[in-house]
């Protein structure tokens, strides 16, 4: 299937164990002008100081910025859900954090912050689930997919922790099987 004949409003990635280096890799990759945000939904534990977006920034050319409640997103910026919050589209701009209970034991939960940007932007999202060691994701793309979004899901045998993709592959209908190799030409197309 043609991925880019939609026009792309949001890239939302969804990871847990083993989606780090992925993720460093991407966005070491990017082109500089995207046209879209990026948002990136990692499992990671709670704690006083996030290192995180520290660390993402020294391999991005974008900007990478951890989401506060009430922000608005910008184009061709990459943000980070803070760990131990839940992330929700108010609209298509501003999105809020919330605390509410977990969700597949994970707080950022990716299927929450899947489904709620699914709804929020139909077909112009593009949902991308990598390597990860629970469940969490998969109901999410599959309502992407119910919302005419598009799915991709990095190919299990590339992932470092295959459980989460290989739950996707099995039980989702997807537009692209991608590895961390192909995965920055992909999104650099959209």
């Amino acid at each position: 299937m043609e991925t880019n004949k939609k026009n792309t409003e949001l890239v939302v990635i969804g990871g847990s164990a083993g989606s780090l280096q992925v993720i460093m890799e991407l966005i070491k990759n990017l082109n500089e002008d995207i046209s879209f945000p990026i948002l990136l939904v990692v499992h990671r534990k709670a704690q006083s100081i996030s290192l995180l977006p520290t660390l993402l920034q020294q391999f991005s050319p974008l900007d990478v910025i951890e989401v506060e409640d009430k922000i608005e997103l910008q184009n061709n910026k990459i943000y980070i859900v803070p760990a131990d919050y839940h992330l929700l589209f108010e609209n298509k701009k501003m999105v809020s954090l919330d605390s509410s209970e977990k969700m597949n034991y994970s707080r950022p939960s990716i299927d929450v912050t899947f489904k709620s940007a699914a709804e929020m932007y139909g077909e112009s999202l593009v949902g991308i689930l990598l390597s990860g060691a629970n469940a969490d994701g998969v109901e999410g793309l599959q309502y992407i997919k119910k919302n005419k979004g598009t799915v991709w899901i990095q190919d299990p045998e590339t992932a470092e922790v295959n459980y989460m993709p290989k739950h996707a592959v099995d039980g989702v209908l997807y537009d692209l099987i991608i590895t961390p190799d192909d995965l920055p030409g992909q999104i650099n197309k959209l």
